[in-house]
């Protein structure tokens, strides 16, 4: 019997992952390549595949656990031939997952919870301990977040100790009202007490007609706190600019026909699609070399100025928006652009797009170019201070200084960060991406 261990492999920059699904169990055969489980980070989930095929003996790890590179998950008896039936790929967890937590967070819900561990006393909220509220670093980073005071709130854990769930459990109880902080007093209200806001509203919607409900995805739970913390602590100014793009979309029309045409000749080359977004990245390289403040971070009270050009862009999937990020954008060339935008969103929709894609971004575009609208406000993707939404290209009629010419006009929504970025500096920025889309030859200069 040739035992081999499962590890997990790159996962990027995150030092550790969430197990938030286990797909399999001891004594199901698997196949090289078959998700044994899901994990996942303050970006989004991702499956951890199976190496080897065999059949496996020992599970070593549990729903909540966290994981880093070169954690071992599970052993495999790797004689084991494939004849054997294979376990299905998305086989329910034997206990339910655990809601996807924001960012950093912990996912072991109260539901997983041993019996022997339930059966341990309770932190209890109203009694002065003398002691801090028993709570990983990441759930306190939560809670602070999410301007929870731990102290009120009851641990369902080991020892009482505080679980992301127990955090989303007194939020909800907030919201609805059922649950009244020390901080709230005798006036508050409910989330967002401290500035004297109403408790949002409970409705029982049924009593008005049919009804369906359904959980939100993973990537919406993830997705929508991270947007919801952005969104209140970035002071968010939008300019909005038009370039236009009449003779850039002649030449992306004619470098695809050019492309088809070639991929028919049979020379062993493919048809590598260019789209309009692989141009505008290129152009917004150019505009963060000459406008760097736009290509940096706060930290602090100092701002960390990047010398690289990692552009992230929003990824429409199933299950929602993810940002993949495509590397070293300044180092490649509009065609190699295109196949790689094309790749990482064909994985984003699969579900397969790994959180290494996802990180390390200086700048974000989120392109509604398909779909329609003419502006729009896009949320700020922290830690970056800029992010560009595209909208539909229009035609339209612009003064030459002779007569009025149809052009083809692109729509820019610059939001940006005011406590870094200038109205000024932003119009410029807009400006600058502009000509250079309206004259893709400025690009090299």
């Amino acid at each position: 019997m040739a035992i081999v261990e499962i590890k997990v492999p790159d996962i990027g920059d995150f030092s550790e992952v969430s197990v938030i699904e286990l797909l399999v169990k001891p004594g199901d055969t698997v196949r090289p390549e078959q998700s044994l489980m899901t994990v996942e980070s303050d970006k989004a989930s991702m499956e951890i595949p199976s190496s080897h095929a065999g059949v496996v003996k020992e599970l070593k790890v549990k729903l909540g656990d966290k994981v880093a590179e070169g954690s071992v998950i599970l052993t495999l008896d790797a004689q084991v031939t494939a004849e054997v039936p294979l376990a299905p790929e998305a086989a329910a967890p034997a206990t339910p997952a655990a809601p996807t937590p924001p960012a950093g967070a912990p996912a072991a819900p109260a539901a997983v919870v041993t019996a022997a561990a339930a059966a341990l006393p309770s932190h209890e909220p109203s009694a002065a301990t003398g002691r801090l509220p028993h709570a990983s670093p990441s759930i306190r980073k939560l809670a602070r977040e999410l301007g929870v005071p731990l102290g009120e709130v009851q641990g369902s854990g080991p020892k009482g100790r505080i679980t992301d769930e127990d955090l989303k459990s007194f939020t909800r109880g907030v919201m609805s009202g059922a649950v009244r902080t020390q901080a709230m007093g005798v006036a508050g209200g409910a989330e967002g007490a401290a500035l004297g806001l109403l408790p949002w509203p409970k409705v029982d919607f049924a009593k008005f007609g049919e009804v369906e409900r359904k959980d939100l995805s993973r990537i919406k739970k993830l997705s929508g706190a991270n947007l919801h913390r952005n969104w209140v602590m970035i002071p968010h100014v939008t300019n909005h600019d038009n370039a236009d793009i009449t003779e850039l979309e002649a030449l992306r029309q004619q470098l695809n026909k050019e492309n088809e045409k070639a991929a028919k000749s049979g020379n062993g080359t493919s048809a590598v699609k260019v789209t309009m977004l692989a141009f505008v990245i290129k152009a917004v390289v150019a505009a963060l070399r000459k406008f760097p403040e736009f290509n940096a971070s706060l930290d602090g009270d100092a701002l960390v100025y990047k010398k690289y050009f990692h552009i992230g862009f929003a990824a429409d999937t199933p299950n929602g928006l993810v940002v993949p990020v495509l590397k070293d954008a300044d180092r490649k060339g509009v065609l190699q652009i295109s196949q790689e935008l094309a790749e990482l969103s064909k994985k984003a929709r699969e579900g397969k797009i790994s959180p290494a894609e996802m990180t390390g971004g200086c700048f974000s575009i989120s392109s509604l170019g398909g779909i329609g609208g003419r502006y729009f406000s896009p949320i700020i993707n922290a830690p970056e201070v800029a992010i560009l939404g595209l909208s539909k290209s229009f035609m339209e009629p612009v003064w030459n200084g002779e007569a009025f010419t149809p052009r083809l006009s692109l729509p820019m929504s610059l939001s940006y960060d005011h406590r870094v970025i200038d109205g000024a500096a932003a119009a410029r920025f807009n400006a600058y991406l502009g000509q250079i889309l309206g004259d893709f030859r400025r690009v090299m200069l």
